[in-house]
């Protein structure tokens, strides 16, 4: 049988690494084999790919460039990883996925959804995750957390409204794809942030059963 894919989204500051762990000792619990990976990354040149991305430069980076880039990554990661694993049957869990694309480059920097598109059926196919986290924080306390916690890459360097347009994105998404997508409240305390991502994945498993 095919594995799962599980994907996990978000703006600066959301808690994604903390909530990712806690995913994990969930998956670790009902035994199942899984994959923990990344995007952009999971692959040494994918990795490559995203210290490019990432590193702030005085040269600005063309939308076009950046969204190229991300799809590159994309595809080896695909090609390497993804693919693979979901073929053993194992799970597989990524820290962002093509949402992430739509949220940052389609409504962040005003790409053409169109064109996203098209990348997207070259590189998937088909492939969409089975299930996806979105954590959302209003993005002045997202970034307040995110600069706590290290030196800015050169997106989280974005001016606030950049972040207003992405954080928008991911919830027109959810709003968009309801059956894939659960919104998780990443403002509260975190007890009650993975109460909520508890009750999404134990819902998911239950109905992965039932058609499985």
């Amino acid at each position: 049988m095919r594995g799962k894919f599980i994907t996990i989204e978000g703006t600066e500051g959301v808690g994604k690494t903390t909530n990712i762990e806690f995913i994990q000792a969930w998956l670790d619990g009902k035994n199942l084999p899984f994959v923990c990976t990344r995007e952009p990354g999971g692959t040494p040149l994918a990795e490559q790919i995203r210290e490019l991305l990432l590193a702030p430069r005085e040269e600005v980076v063309s939308s076009t460039a950046e969204l190229l880039l991300i799809f590159a990554g994309r595809a080896q990661h695909l090609h390497q990883v993804i693919e693979p694993v979901l073929a053993e049957g194992a799970w597989i869990l990524c820290d962002r996925f093509t949402d992430a694309t739509y949220a940052y480059q389609g409504a962040g920097r005003n790409m053409r959804t169109d064109l996203i598109a098209e990348l997207e059926l070259l590189v998937q196919g088909s492939l969409r995750p089975d299930l996806t986290l979105i954590l959302d924080i209003p993005v002045e306390l997202g970034l307040k957390r995110a600069s706590d916690r290290s030196e800015p890459d050169r997106f989280e360097q974005e001016q606030v409204e950049f972040f207003e347009r992405v954080r928008q994105g991911y919830l027109a998404i959810a709003a968009a794809d309801p059956d894939r997508c659960v919104v998780i409240d990443a403002s509260l305390p975190l007890e009650a942030v993975q109460r909520q991502i508890s009750v999404a994945l134990e819902a998911f498993w239950f109905s992965s059963e039932e058609s499985g």
